[in-house]
């Protein structure tokens, strides 16, 4: 079963997440900030990050960084979960690191099917 954290503070968005993707079957964790996202990943290792952008302290983008410049941590696929959705927001967030976009809010079954291709085409 493929692991995916979930890094998103606002509660009602992490709840229908963690639904959404408890119901397709994956294993889900979760952090509500930067900080116990990475700390999450550090130890854990999901096959996925989900990273909301816009968290309190530690923006979405600063902890991607963090992450992919952490050799334990680098090879973990982090896709951007924002509403940021406005032109050239999706180029901007790939160019600073994250391997994936989603645009909130969140449509089920196009959520669902960015998350079966994803790992399709960067298979573990």
């Amino acid at each position: 079963m493929k692991s995916i954290l979930v890094i998103e503070d606002n509660a009602s968005n992490l709840m229908l997440t963690v639904d959404i993707l408890q119901r397709a079957d994956y294993s889900v964790l979760t952090a509500t900030n930067a900080e116990d996202g990475i700390r999450t990943a550090t130890e854990e290792f999901p096959d996925l990050i989900l990273m909301d952008i816009q968290l309190p302290g530690t923006d979405g983008l600063t902890a991607t960084h963090q992450l992919k410049d952490n050799p334990s941590t680098q090879h973990i696929p982090v896709i951007a979960l924002t509403a940021h959705a406005m032109k050239g927001d999706e180029e901007k967030i790939l160019s600073e690191g994250c391997d994936g976009y989603i645009a909130k809010p969140i449509r089920y079954k196009a959520f669902l099917e960015t998350i079966r291709n994803f790992f399709e085409t960067h298979p573990a």
